[in-house]
């Protein structure tokens, strides 16, 4: 399966030469945000009782850009789509790319065979750790099976292979701090705000969010199998809540990324693992036949670069830690700086893929 290649063995990179410039204060503003209504035109998503998925989702959606457009309308809000129409799920994640987007929301529901099941819960990209988690991504991702050409556009994914949703957990969001971030403050909205049941942030291995080159989150307002819930979210009322508990969190988030100006990339905290862990990652950031001395001069400003001969090229990394989800954070602060770094990993200093690390640091 070529897309089981494509993460294991990951992509090469092409070493950039890196300027001699030191990093600019972070003057960052959010000036372009994607909502995703979820499914669409011949694809209705979940069914409740007398509603379809797709429509609820269309004017929780609608109602979350307007509320953004009349507090900020500075920010400009893109909609995969604003009408009963089908759009393939890596055209989603596309749009927010094409148009630089500085954040992704895809606004979903939730269903159950278990009727009284209820609530909200916010996905980012990643690990799947509780069979809930699992059987949100298999039926969010079983859309590609409805598109033409799915086996070539998704390079092999099968969303009923075990095997290719381990792959795609694994496949982890470069803006993963940013996206917990935004999923924490979705939920705290949900339950503090609007007084809904909370299920809390989650991971899963979503194929909307995989390709997503920005922040990016999956909201699943509610239940449409339970039938309390489908009622309030086909009123006005209940739409106008979620959507407003959405807003409020995005804009939490905006004050929150734009307020933090005065700091600069190189200020990040390098993570060091304990010596006595046998599993490390660290963030890639070249790869060369050039030997180049490791200083902030040669990198961008980026400090505790480290620079490591194995055998054919120069290896160029930053930070060292046995936590995955901290050496993800440093990622996607570095990719600011180096679009290109990515996470490696090494057992006894022996490289070995990511995901036979995080295989093994589960198993402990």
């Amino acid at each position: 399966m070529r897309l089981i290649i494509k993460l294991i063995i990951l992509s090469q990179i092409i070493f950039l030469l890196l300027s001699n410039s030191v990093i600019a204060q972070n003057n960052y503003k959010i000036k372009t945000i994607v909502i995703d209504a979820g499914h669409g035109g011949k694809d209705p998503g979940a069914l409740g009782f007398k509603s379809k998925e797709k429509d609820l989702a269309l004017a929780i959606a609608l109602k979350v850009g307007k509320y953004i457009k009349e507090k900020y309308p500075n920010i400009k809000v893109i909609y995969t789509r604003t009408t009963d129409v089908f759009i393939e799920l890596h055209k989603r994640s596309q749009i927010a790319n094409d148009n630089n987007a500085d954040l992704f929301i895809s606004i979903h529901i939730n269903a159950s065979h278990v009727k009284s099941v209820r609530g909200t819960a916010t996905y980012v990209m990643g690990l799947n750790k509780v069979q809930d988690n699992l059987d949100v991504a298999k039926r969010e991702n079983a859309v590609i099976l409805i598109e033409d050409d799915y086996k070539k556009q998704y390079e092999g994914y099968d969303p009923n292979s075990p095997e290719s949703d381990i792959i795609m957990s694994l496949y982890q969001n470069a803006f993963l701090h940013q996206s917990i971030s935004l999923a924490g403050k979705v939920q705290k909205q949900f339950t503090q705000r609007a007084n809904r049941h909370g299920r809390g942030v989650r991971q899963a291995g979503l194929v909307v969010l995989w390709n997503c080159s920005m922040p990016g989150i999956l909201v699943e307002s509610g239940f449409i199998s339970n039938r309390e819930e489908e009622k309030f979210m086909m009123s006005d009322y209940g739409q106008s809540l979620i959507a407003s508990a959405i807003y409020r969190a995005f804009s939490e988030y905006k004050d929150e990324v734009e307020g933090n100006n005065n700091k600069t990339v190189t200020e990040t905290k390098t993570y060091v693992t304990p010596k006595n862990e046998s599993i490390v990652f660290k963030v890639q950031i070249g790869y060369s036949v050039r030997k180049i001395e490791p200083t902030t001069k040669n990198f961008k400003g980026l400090k505790n670069v480290k620079r490591e001969h194995d055998g054919t090229k120069y290896r160029y990394t930053v930070g060292k830690t046995s936590d995955y989800q901290k050496i993800l954070e440093l990622q996607s602060t570095i990719r600011k700086i180096v679009p290109d770094a990515y996470v490696i990993a090494f057992k006894n200093d022996k490289k070995i893929s990511v995901k036979q690390a995080v295989n093994e640091l589960n198993k402990k």
